[in-house]
């Protein structure tokens, strides 16, 4: 592996030299080709603008020349041991399950096949998410009422059963075909909440439960998510956005963070690491956006994230930002993302390592997501 990417960084030097100067190759041989390399870094020497864009480059072709020859196969990271698929079953009582998990059912039988839960964070319904799975394989959330029923589901990778028939392999169309009309808003108290109709999503009452399924736009609009949550449990939720604490905040960032790693794993990729210390920048940003009503990788004091994260001391290779606002959970946050291109790459970044997520509540309750993504 190593011998064949240094063969490629010779030849992509060699077609840049021979991109500029093989024509006088051709004609005056090696001779001229030498004379002429001198006369042009002689007339760069002169031009301080090109100089500075010379090193520049010369800085990431020497990167990029690091990651192609000092990458050794006992540098890569492994690939991770594929957990067992559990058998799904068609689903006895609800139209869908996940993970063979329906709404209704006891926490006890939950967790009698899917094993102790890995977190518990508030969500915006007031109730805990409780997540479980193997290394972000298998993963999905529930919620529970105070008898330790299943009220809420959640889930982004193939665990999904129905009675209709519906699959993460169902496109968009098919979904719509095969269910009832989707809803076009929720009544909270005396106000109808519009539900947003921008293909990404559709929200169904089925079996007193409000069935919300995700699309995936850059895979042909078929399922990739579905969150199931009961008509009690939605009725409970009074306003569009929860109420602020510094529990939920705290919750939704565990939550974005946990749907991001998910992803990343039904994509192959290494799972990030929790970046601690870079946690205060990305809450900062979201703070500050906030605050002062506005949202953009540029703050009012004119600083990129990359400005942001070096006067937090943070030292990295590469970093990349992600933020949302206006959705009104974590779960809507992520699939949004994952609709927009280059919030998605950033996701599915391979050479990531670690990622921090900070979020913000503004006076009105509206959540702020940042994203920081780095590589030391």
């Amino acid at each position: 592996m190593r011998k064949l990417r240094n063969i490629i960084v010779l030849l992509v030097i060699a077609g840049v030299f021979w991109n500029f100067y093989g024509d006088t190759f051709q004609q005056t041989g090696f001779t001229g080709v030498y004379k002429d390399i001198r006369s042009d870094a002689n007339e760069i020497r002169e031009n301080p603008n090109v100089t500075a864009a010379i090193d520049t480059i010369s800085q990431e072709i020497k990167l990029l020349v690091g990651r192609l020859t000092d990458v050794s196969p006992d540098d890569e990271q492994p690939a991770q041991p594929a957990a067992e698929k559990p058998q799904l079953e068609e689903p006895t009582e609800q139209s869908f399950s996940v993970h063979n998990v329906e709404i209704g059912d006891k926490r006890s039988e939950v967790e009698q096949h899917a094993g102790e839960p890995k977190r518990s964070s508030l969500n915006e319904y007031g109730v805990e998410w409780v997540t479980y799975h193997e290394n972000y394989q298998n993963f999905f959330m529930a919620s529970y009422d105070e008898q330790d029923q299943v009220t809420g589901l959640y889930t982004n990778q193939d665990l999904l059963t129905s009675t209709n028939g519906i699959t993460f392999d169902s496109s968009r169309d098919s979904v719509l075909s095969t269910l009832n009309e989707p809803l076009s808003a929720i009544r909270k108290g005396l106000i109808n909440y519009q539900i947003q109709d921008n293909q990404e999503y559709n929200i169904f009452l089925i079996d007193n439960n409000y069935v919300t399924i995700f699309y995936d736009k850059h895979e042909n609009s078929t399922v990739t998510a579905i969150q199931i949550i009961s008509g009690e449990l939605e009725q409970q939720k009074d306003t569009y956005y929860a109420g602020p604490s510094e529990a939920l905040t705290e919750g939704l960032e565990y939550q974005l963070f946990d749907l991001t790693n998910t992803v990343r794993v039904n994509h192959g990729l290494s799972v990030l690491e929790l970046n601690e210390p870079l946690i205060k920048t990305a809450r900062d940003h979201s703070t500050d956006m906030a605050e002062n009503n506005y949202f953009s990788h540029t703050n009012l004091e004119g600083q990129s994230p990359f400005d942001r994260m070096a006067e937090d001391n943070i030292a990295f290779r590469t970093a990349g930002e992600n933020l949302a606002t206006g959705q009104q959970s974590s779960i809507f946050a992520h699939e949004g993302l994952m609709n927009s291109l280059g919030h998605r790459e950033n996701i599915l970044k391979e050479d990531f390592e670690s990622l921090a997520v900070g979020v913000s509540l503004s006076t009105d309750a509206q959540p702020f997501y940042t994203e920081n993504f780095m590589t030391k």
